[in-house]
């Protein structure tokens, strides 16, 4: 008897391994080209940002991605329009690059109420730059209400973070 658990806890074990030896992925013939939206490593390990591409907007703006708005508020001041000036020359330099400004809103309020504020936040700042001269068709909007805070607190300073809009650039 013990002689058959032997042979057939042998033959299992073969068995499996035949089993995950042909479940082993094999390398592809072709890679897939590198993502456009990144940095890339060179071959003396120095970054480097690719022309056009979301790091490369993030890098020239420095900051100026994003615009910040008062309580219950969605209209553009002048730092707001510095902002959106710099973002609608980075998009006239890359006609082919499309953009998403993202609404966002503080915690206070109601689910409906802040999705709608963020709405508007975002078609503001999207009206903004189109007439600037960028293309309408180029830029959508979404709204996120208050469910994708910047800043965790319950306070004056986290809720002045989270009344924003975002601009993310698409490939």
């Amino acid at each position: 008897m013990i002689g058959r658990t032997k042979t057939g806890a042998a033959v299992c074990l073969l068995a499996g391994s035949l089993a995950m030896a042909a479940c082993a992925s094999k390398a592809p013939k072709q890679l897939p080209p590198e993502p456009t939206g990144v940095a890339t490593q060179t071959d003396d390990g120095a970054n480097r940002i690719i022309p056009g591409s979301q790091a490369d907007f993030v890098q020239q703006m420095a900051g100026q991605d994003t615009i910040y708005f008062d309580t219950d508020k969605y209209n553009i001041d002048s730092v707001d329009a510095a902002a959106l000036q710099t973002q609608a020359q980075w998009l006239m330099k890359y006609p082919a690059k499309r953009a998403t400004v993202e609404g966002h809103a503080d915690e206070r309020g109601t689910r409906d109420y802040n999705l709608a504020l963020g709405e508007r936040r975002a078609n503001s700042a999207k009206n903004y730059l189109v007439s600037l001269g960028v293309d309408a068709s180029r830029v959508t909007t979404v709204s996120y209400g208050k469910e994708r805070p910047i800043a965790l607190g319950s306070d004056e300073e986290s809720w002045a973070k989270n009344r924003r809009a975002v601009t993310v650039t698409i490939d």
